[in-house]
């Protein structure tokens, strides 16, 4: 009669000791997302160290103009890149991305030439000619823009896996502040902003003593504008 022996194979101590850790470290992991090890600072929480170098002054600029009105646009890009002969399955992105920002409209008084004011021998009236308003350009709120889906191919997820990809950001920024931009300049902001502008240079210089005070927009006409022309405006300075 033949006798079977069956050769036990025992496992290594070193791999006894992986197996301990790792089932050590899943026991703290999972106590630790349900809460259980209180007082146990948990192990596997992430901590974010901000090694920022510091903020550097590159230069100044003096601002010699008057902000009269500011819009908040809100945006919503699609965009979609897709392969010409691929499925989208395949190769592909479509990515609809919420871009906020404001855009300010603002008087240039830095450039006033001589001839744009015109007083009274009496220093009782005032005409003041200005450039017309214009738009900055588009700030974007990252605040409160945001991706709102992201539909990627097969090949497109494997190179956002091996690598980074800011420049597909950085173009929702710029396509979305150039349709804010575009809006903007479809609005009112830069009739607003010389309503407003007019309405503060009357007040200060009605507060200054001015009975007549007269402001209009646009280049200068090659008559000299005269006291006679102005508007007299009433108890509270009113927009002529």
């Amino acid at each position: 009669m033949e006798t079977q022996q069956i050769a036990v194979t025992r496992t290594p101590w070193w791999a006894k000791i992986v197996i301990g850790v790792v089932v050590v470290g899943v026991l703290f992991f999972l106590l630790g997302r349900a809460n259980l090890l209180p007082g146990i600072p948990n192990p596997f929480a992430e901590k974010t160290t901000d090694r920022s170098g510091p903020v550097l002054l590159k230069s100044i600029q003096d601002m010699n103009r008057f902000e009269g009105a500011s819009g908040n646009f809100e945006v919503v890009v699609d965009v979609d890149k897709d392969a010409k002969f691929l499925p989208d399955v395949v190769r592909g992105k479509r990515t609809l991305y919420v871009g906020a920002g404001s855009v300010n409209a603002y008087v240039d008084l830095g450039s006033i030439g001589d001839n744009a004011v015109t007083v009274s021998d009496d220093r009782k009236t005032a005409a003041i000619r200005l450039p017309h308003a214009a738009l900055e350009r588009t700030s974007l709120d990252p605040s409160h823009s945001y991706v709102v889906s992201q539909q990627r191919g097969l090949f497109d997820r494997i190179g956002d896996f091996f690598g980074s990809n800011p420049g597909n950001m950085q173009q929702m920024n710029i396509l979305a502040a150039q349709k804010i931009q575009t809006a903007a300049q479809q609005t009112e902001l830069t009739t607003r902003a010389e309503t407003n502008t007019r309405s503060m240079l009357q007040q200060m210089l009605t507060s200054l003593g001015f009975t007549k005070v007269t402001v209009t927009f646009g280049s200068p006409s090659t008559a000299t504008p005269t006291p006679s022309a102005t508007a007299t405006p009433s108890s509270s300075p009113t927009a002529s």
